[in-house]
């Protein structure tokens, strides 16, 4: 056991983890490090469900605003990141908070990353390029062609993982999978690993009433700001793709926002899949009333 450990709150997109963890960092008065792609970005808002104002006053938020969609932000860029975040937390406290759905970030900063070859910027413009102009299947036959290794493991429908292992066979003329050798680095700290999980009727019903509050936020006026940037990756996003095939005129804006429905449960299925195949989580429901004090149970006695 290590003197210093770091929670982590996980699970599927609009399960309750951000109202989680800052009830639990308020109660152990700490910090948070998020674990998403996503809110990082200073340009992105509405669509990536960032912590309120409110909630970004009361704790310290690492990794939320800190880059811009300008830079390349991935799993290897969070685990620096997130780590020194750790180190600086640890210096006051001797637990952080972590909270995300991001699995592969999770992973990163717990197991650590293997290192990957360097990418051609070309190649990965022109990757995304295509993308955009002939989509989903397209990507996945060109996976199939150029990388069937990859394919036979892959997320088949998740196409940011379908561009980087399209990108990194094409720079480097080998399989994602020859890169991935699977030893987990050793942290310095304890992790303790917490799932949040609700019946999938209700995860639906919360993802649904998420986007009609987003729309009613001002989704598509933000949405529109940021079409003139659409093929950047950071833009391949779930409510912002969308709505541009909506202002393409390829659908009306009543079943863009449906598509953004549909698409948000999609992705939170595959970050359950993704959870669910990780032992040491620990799953809560978070509309228990006493979820805190679960939490709070699972830290080592020595902490």
């Amino acid at each position: 056991m290590h003197q210093n450990t770091v929670i982590i709150i996980c699970g599927p997109t609009a399960v309750g983890k951000t109202a989680a963890a800052v009830q639990l960092a308020q109660e152990l008065q700490t910090q948070i490090i998020s674990a998403d792609s996503r809110q990082c970005f200073r340009e992105l808002n509405i669509a990536v469900a960032k912590p309120s104002k409110e909630e970004l006053d009361t704790i310290h938020h690492y990794f939320i605003n800190s880059h811009s969609i300008h830079e390349e932000v991935n799993a290897g860029v969070f685990e620096k990141y997130a780590l020194e975040a750790a180190e600086r937390i640890f210096e006051n406290r001797p637990i952080g908070v972590m909270v995300g759905g991001t699995g592969l970030y999770i992973k990163a900063f717990t197991e650590g990353m293997d290192e990957m070859p360097f990418v051609d910027p070309l190649i990965r413009h022109e990757i995304q390029q295509s993308y955009q102009e002939k989509g989903l299947e397209y990507l996945q036959q060109q996976v199939v062609r150029h990388d069937p290794t990859f394919w036979a493991v892959a997320e088949q429908e998740n196409p940011q993982r379908l561009m980087r292992a399209l990108e990194i066979v094409l720079s480097s003329g080998k399989s994602i999978t020859a890169f991935r050798q699977g030893l987990k680095e050793s942290r310095s700290f304890n992790i303790v690993k917490i799932g949040l999980e609700i019946p999938r009727e209700r995860l639906y019903y919360q993802i649904n009433k998420r986007v009609d509050l987003m729309i009613k936020n001002g989704l598509v006026d933000e949405a529109s700001q940021l079409l003139p940037q659409r093929n950047i990756n950071a833009l391949q996003t779930v409510g912002y793709r969308e709505l541009f095939d909506f202002f393409d005129g390829h659908v009306s804006l009543q079943q863009a926002v449906e598509n953004i429905k549909t698409n948000t449960r999609r992705y939170a299925k595959r970050q359950l899949t993704w959870f669910k195949k990780d032992p040491e989580i620990k799953w809560l429901d978070p509309g228990s009333d006493h979820l805190l004090q679960m939490i709070l149970e699972q830290i080592p006695h020595n902490v």
